[in-house]
């Protein structure tokens, strides 16, 4: 199971810490799918808190928001208020509910990298319409830009094998399969010729050492945030999630505990760099700039 689907993990605080879709992205994967009016029915694979589901209502008819994640899925009934998009709890792999050629476009967002694509592709290709379409977008690995150091201790404790701190292992042997597939930009994902056809792929890979926010085009997924923000976000990483239940010993200082994986991480990024450190207890004022590879993948059904 998917820690997303275990009752530790908590989906509210990953609705609140997670960066958003900007408008931008979705003008991009609208384009592609050429609706020149709100008909048809949008497929939202992998909803999460139902973000994209919310967005882009106002494009389609009726629109399916699932997720294999019970707590997912409740937090989406519970903020989606829009009479179109229905709530299912449903994984990708398996959508018989649905009929045949019913489906105008599928999209996944940040969800796709979780899938079985064997039996994937195959509902897919049932379900989606002749001249309907897909895309699936996600991001990899944040960077910090000016903060090359940050950058690097967070690679460090993301994907080093062993100890990151003496005594403490990082999250190397709790990430999912999958988080490799979305590291290398779903690359190695194709859609199936000849059901699906016109395959664009739009990607941008972030270099550690980034010294200047690019611009809004190049970059689409980038977010201003403080340190007490950033704090919230690495908490919502499924293999922090999975180290902590590993590690039910290690409460966080927030819980009345002398630190967890995540604390230590803080403390080790302020302590790297000096006008973070400088802040003292203020350390959670201090902001800056975030921005995320990405990928995004779109196709179109013959």
């Amino acid at each position: 199971m998917s820690v997303f689907g275990r009752a530790t993990f908590s989906a509210a605080g990953y609705a609140v810490a997670r960066p958003s879709y900007p408008a931008s992205l979705f003008k991009t994967v609208l384009s592609y799918h050429n609706a020149r009016s709100p008909t048809g029915t949008l497929l939202d694979l992998g909803c999460g808190h139902g973000l994209i589901s919310r967005e882009l209502s106002p494009h389609f008819a009726k629109v399916y928001a699932t997720d294999p994640s019970a707590n997912m899925v409740k937090q989406t009934a519970e903020s989606t208020k829009d009479p179109k998009i229905i709530v299912r709890q449903s994984s990708a792999e398996d959508l018989s509910w649905l009929p045949d050629n019913s489906v105008d476009m599928v999209v996944a967002g940040q969800s796709a990298h979780w899938f079985d694509y064997a039996r994937v592709w195959p509902e897919l290709s049932r379900v989606v319409k002749p001249g309907g379409s897909m895309a699936f977008w996600g991001y990899k690995d944040n960077v910090f830009v000016g903060h090359k150091k940050a950058t690097e201790i967070l690679d460090r404790f993301c994907y080093a094998e062993g100890d990151v701190v003496p005594g403490v292992e990082g999250m190397y042997n709790y990430w999912e399969p999958g988080r490799y597939i979305v590291r290398n930009l779903l690359r190695q994902i194709e859609p199936p010729p000849p059901a699906w056809q016109d395959v664009k792929r739009i990607l941008y890979d972030a270099p550690p050492d980034l010294a200047v926010l690019p611009d809004e085009e190049t970059a689409w997924l980038r977010k201003r945030m403080n340190l007490g923000g950033l704090e919230g976000y690495l908490r919502t990483f499924s293999s922090l999630q999975a180290w902590k239940d590993a590690h039910p010993e290690a409460k966080s200082r927030a819980e009345g505990g002398d630190g967890d994986l995540a604390d230590i991480f803080m403390d080790t990024i302020i302590e790297a760099e000096p006008e973070w450190k400088a802040m003292g207890e203020r350390w959670r004022d201090a902001e800056l700039d975030v921005v995320w590879g990405t990928y995004i993948l779109m196709a179109r059904r013959t």
